[in-house]
């Protein structure tokens, strides 16, 4: 018979690792898996990420289903420009959303003739390949693929449809105390273009930033629990790579 206090140790070790891990999650870092091909060629589908979430202070955002105990963001750290970061989407403060960030507030955003304009600078874009082809959803696109450098010398890697489907855009002004976003999978990414869905991201939904890729595998090749196809599906090449 196993004794009564025994039962009780188990149970207080158990309690103390759920706190401790809820603490590294909520205060520290938390994992995240990629859902969709909108941050490709930089994230793909089956990526798994680390997310430092000190990286920009916390709100309610930092902790699990978002409890209202915090009424504005503490320690708060300004994110730079080019960051990955993920964060609740405004349209519900619930859904998880990760891209790149591209205006600051104060800024204005504008795409004029497919090139994209910060503050009435163009961003200049180098081509790197004209004949690549990426995810989008679970079709393949024929895509241009650029590296495109931001004001403050952050350096990217973006991708565009080779008919560059969006070509011009309002000017987007971005408010105080707010953020805007693109994707890199550019002309397949909802992010702040459509202001009814995402739009402008206030700091308090910031999550954190996106660090490095810890595991990868590719699931139209096999389940995880198919292991005699870990071969092909696991892509050993993206383990612990840095997210630039």
């Amino acid at each position: 018979m196993i004794k009564k206090s025994t039962i009780i140790d188990n149970v207080k070790t158990l309690f103390y690792a759920l706190v401790i891990a809820l603490i590294i999650r909520s205060l520290l870092i938390q994992p995240f898996y990629i859902p969709s091909s909108s941050m490709e060629p930089t994230l793909l589908v089956g990526d798994r990420l680390f997310v430092t979430k000190y990286s920009y202070g916390y709100s309610k955002h930092s902790f699990p289903f978002s409890p209202p105990i915090l009424s504005k963001r503490l320690i708060f750290s300004e994110p730079e420009r080019g960051d990955v970061v993920v964060f609740k989407t405004p349209a519900d403060n619930r859904t998880d959303y990760i891209k790149r960030l591209i205006g600051l507030p104060g800024d204005r955003i504008q795409f004029i003739d497919s090139n994209l304009y910060i503050n009435n600078s163009e961003i200049l874009k180098s081509r790197l390949s004209k004949n690549d082809k990426i995810y989008c959803g679970v079709s393949t696109i024929d895509v241009f693929t650029f590296e495109e450098k931001l004001p403050n010398g952050k350096s990217h890697t973006s991708v565009y449809l080779k008919d560059f489907s969006f070509q011009n855009s309002d000017i987007f002004i971005v408010p105080e105390n707010h953020y805007f976003f693109l994707g890199d999978n550019r002309d397949c990414s909802k992010d702040s273009r459509f202001l009814s869905s995402v739009g402008y991201v206030h700091k308090d939904n910031l999550v954190g930033k996106a660090q490095f890729i810890f595991f990868s595998s590719n699931k139209t090749i096999g389940s995880f629990f198919e292991f005699w196809k870990w071969p092909k599906s696991i892509r050993f090449n993206r383990f612990l790579k840095k997210i630039n």
